[in-house]
C-alpha cells in the first residue's frame, strides 16, 4: 500500500528515561516519512515548557515537520496567544487546536477560563488571528462524550473549518463502519475537510478499556477475546496488538482512505510493525 501517508502523535517527556524513549521512537518512525508529528499539550500549560522544547528539538533537529497542540483549558487567551506566539516565532506552522479534557480528566465537567477560548473553534479563530497557521482539529467518530446529539458535533466541526481548520483528526475507534458512517454524516453536513483517522495500537488493555470508556469509545468483543489471558504475556500482546491496528488499518484502506494518524504513545514498535504490514518502508530502503 504505498499509495498511505501517516503522521504521528507523541507527547512531551517527563523524565529523561521517558526522553530517551521518546526519541528512540523519533528515530525508529521518521525514516517512514510521516506528513507531520505531533506533540500534546498537558491542562492547563502543565506540559507547556516540556511541549515547546520537544516541538523545537523536532523543528531544529530532525526533518520532520512538527504540529504543536495547543488547548482552552486553564488559561486565558492573552496567555493561550502567547503560547502560539512563541510557536510562530520558533518556526512552527502547524497547530492541533483542541478544547481540551477538564483538568479533572474525561467525565469531569468542562468549565471555560474566566477571559479564555470557549472551544476549539474560537481557538482557531484566535490562532488564525497570530499567523497562518495550518490548524488540525479534533472530532469524535462515535460522538462527544459531552454532546447532547450528533448535529452538535457537526455543528462545531463545521465552526471549527469557518474559523480556519483544514484537517480533522478523529480521537481512536475499533470498527471501520463507525469511521465511515461518521464520513457520511460529515458529507451530508457539507463537511468536506480531510477527516483522517486516528489509530490506537494496543500496548496496555486494561488501560485502553478505562480510556475508552471515558472518551465513549466502542471495544469489539472480538477485540476483548484476542487479548484474554495475555496479561503477563507482553511479547504475544504485542503480536496481537500488531494484527488487530493492521486489520483495521486495511479495512480503512479497502474503503477508500490514504491517511492515518498513529498514537504511539512514544512507543515505536507497534505503529512501525502496522505501518510496514501496510506496505510502508523507510525512504532510504524504498529508494
Amino acid at each position: 500500500m504505498s499509495d498511505i501517508s501517516v503522521s504521528f502523535e507523541f507527547f512531551p517527556p517527563k523524565s529523561e528515561a521517558m526522553e530517551e524513549q521518546l526519541w528512540h521512537a523519533v528515530d525508529r518512525l521518521a525514516p517512514l516519512s510521516p506528513r507531520f508529528v505531533s506533540v500534546t499539550y498537558g491542562a492547563g500549560g502543565s506540559t507547556r515548557e516540556r511541549t515547546h522544547r520537544t516541538v523545537k528539538r523536532v523543528l531544529h533537529e530532525t526533518d520532520l515537520k512538527p504540529a504543536a497542540h495547543l488547548t482552552c483549558v486553564d488559561a486565558t487567551k492573552e496567555e493561550v496567544d502567547s503560547v502560539a506566539q512563541d510557536y510562530w516565532d520558533a518556526g512552527v506552522r502547524h497547530v492541533v487546536a483542541l478544547r481540551g479534557d477538564p483538568p479533572g480528566g474525561m467525565g469531569e465537567k468542562f468549565n471555560a477560563t474566566s477571559g479564555g477560548y470557549l472551544n476549539a473553534a474560537e481557538l482557531a479563530a484566535g490562532l488564525k488571528r497570530i499567523g497562518n497557521f495550518e490548524i488540525s482539529v479534533g472530532c469524535y467518530p462515535e460522538k462527544h462524550p459531552e454532546s447532547t446529539d450528533w448535529q452538535v458535533d457537526l455543528d462545531l466541526l463545521k465552526a471549527k473549518i469557518d474559523a480556519g481548520a483544514t484537517r480533522a483528526i478523529t480521537q481512536f475507534f475499533f470498527y471501520p463502519d463507525v469511521y465511515f458512517r461518521f464520513v457520511d454524516q460529515a458529507l451530508d453536513a457539507g463537511i468536506t475537510i480531510p477527516i483522517v483517522p486516528g489509530i490506537m495500537p494496543v500496548v496496555n488493555f486494561k488501560s485502553l478499556e478505562r480510556i475508552a470508556h471515558a472518551c465513549g469509545t466502542t471495544i469489539p468483543r472480538a477485540m476483548h477475546e484476542k487479548f484474554e489471558g495475555l496479561e503477563g504475556d507482553e511479547d504475544t500482546r504485542r503480536l496481537v496488538a500488531a494484527t488487530v491496528a493492521a486489520e483495521l488499518v486495511e479495512a480503512l484502506h479497502a474503503g477508500g482512505v490514504h491517511d492515518f494518524h498513529f498514537y504511539t504513545l512514544n512507543r515505536a514498535g507497534l505503529s512501525y510493525a502496522v505501518c510496514h504490514l501496510l506496505g510502508l518502508r523507510p525512504k532510504a530502503a524504498a529508494a
